[in-house]
């Protein structure tokens, strides 16, 4: 994957501050609609919707504050989405296990990093205690043209 600064500094990106549950409802919508401009199937548009709520509520629960990008991107013929997930939390001191699903530190049954992991076609996590999180996920509309 790309670096995250190169694909944001593209044109196409936005932003949005992640405080609050009216701000995970927001970018639940603006993620699936952006998607559905791009002519993803209604099923692919859920499961992005589905995927920027997960990552929007655990900055809620977890680093109170953070943000959320989409950006379009497109990649030999197909279109897909970037969406980053931003804080400056707490972090996660087991990455693997976070993943893994069934961890949780809010109460939760813990699935919701590993269910984002599972609906996106790429994953990737970078997290350190006391400095943050960042998760970057893809998904792409239809089949692969090779």
């Amino acid at each position: 994957m790309p670096a995250t600064n190169e694909l944001l500094m593209e044109t196409g990106a936005t932003t949005m501050t992640i405080a609050s549950d009216d701000d995970i409802v927001i970018a639940r919508q603006r993620g699936r609609a952006l998607v559905v401009r791009m002519g993803f199937a209604p099923t692919d548009a859920t499961l992005v919707a589905t995927a920027v709520s997960e990552l929007a509520r655990n900055i809620v629960l977890y680093a109170k504050r953070g943000d959320i990008t989409l950006k379009p991107l497109e990649n030999r013929g197909r279109r897909g989405i970037l969406v980053v997930a931003r804080d400056e939390g707490p972090g996660i001191p087991d990455i693997q296990r976070a993943i893994g699903g069934g961890c949780s530190t809010g109460g939760s049954p813990g699935l919701g990093l590993c269910g984002v992991k599972r609906l996106m076609d790429e994953f990737e996590i970078v997290s350190a205690a006391g400095i943050g999180t960042t998760v970057c996920v893809k998904k792409f509309s239809g089949p692969a043209f090779v």
